[in-house]
């Protein structure tokens, strides 16, 4: 568990007690950065998981459901059209729902893309660093 370091003005504060201070305060940056290495991984897993089984689920629909449920449609709807139209219709349908759910899918997968990762964060705070070393 990290030490919460107190919020304060160390502008008072000597050498010896700034360089004193140094290892606690790296502790808790590694720390830190490693919950969020572990959060970030939690969000993405989850978001890849929850998308791959819209996935699955769309791929469910089309390839054993809808066969069965198109035809009777198809058989349905031909007492009142053209067997071509009543089949053609209940493609369109059909198309439709895939899309509708594989698109569902791609929300969760690009919430992925979006998301900053650690190796990111990691390099932000090392150009952050550099910048403030520049200064002196």
């Amino acid at each position: 568990m990290t030490a919460k370091s107190p919020l304060r003005d160390r502008a008072d504060d000597g050498l010896f007690r700034l360089i004193g201070d140094v290892p606690q305060l790296v502790r808790n940056l590694v720390v830190a950065e490693f919950n969020a290495v572990k959060g970030w991984l939690v969000k993405t897993a989850r978001d890849a998981g929850i998308g791959t089984g819209l996935m699955l689920v769309a791929l469910f629909f089309i390839a054993w459901v809808v066969p069965l449920f198109l035809t009777f449609l198809v058989a349905l709807l031909s007492l009142w059209l053209p067997v071509w139209a009543a089949a053609l219709i209940v493609m369109g349908v059909g198309v439709l729902l895939a899309i509708a759910v594989a698109l569902a899918g791609m929300v969760f997968y690009r919430r992925i893309g979006k998301r900053e990762g650690p190796m990111q964060a990691a390099k932000t705070d090392v150009k952050i660093v550099r910048e403030v070393a520049d200064e002196f």
